[in-house]
């Protein structure tokens, strides 16, 4: 599976390959965590059931809580409570693979703030994941 949003474009330089839209669901899977803490934008790994198994630095920077407060909880019901919805969280129900980006507004626990969520999943890996790139 790849992202076609920016189809046949290949990333030279480093922070080209940071971006959010270049990094596939199987480079996280393979990333440390202490790489996936060096990436500038939000990473959230989900179980299969929905628990938080990955929280990155920036995200917790960004969001304001600490990783290992979330580490364990159902995401969409105890950490990001504006994201249960069809939008984003039904998606993880209902389909089997996915790797789209959209616009969002995060609501829970801070003024509106629009984002750009991107959300990865796939039958091949165990973890599914919300970038997230403010």
């Amino acid at each position: 599976m790849s992202f076609t949003w920016i189809e046949g474009f290949v990333p030279t330089s480093t922070e080209e390959k940071l971006d959010f839209r270049n990094i596939l669901l199987s480079d996280l899977g393979q990333m440390s965590s202490e790489e996936i803490d060096q990436l500038p934008f939000g990473v959230v790994g989900l179980s299969s059931s929905g628990l938080v198994e990955v929280y990155s630095a920036a995200e917790s920077r960004l969001a304001g809580i600490p990783a290992d407060t979330v580490m364990g909880t159902p995401f969409f019901l105890s950490v990001a409570q504006c994201m249960n919805n069809f939008m984003v969280a039904q998606r993880f129900i209902d389909e089997e693979e996915l790797d789209v980006a959209l616009p969002y507004a995060l609501t829970f626990r801070m003024r509106p703030t629009p984002v750009t969520l991107r959300l990865l999943k796939s039958r091949a890996s165990a973890r599914s994941y919300v970038l997230i790139q403010r």
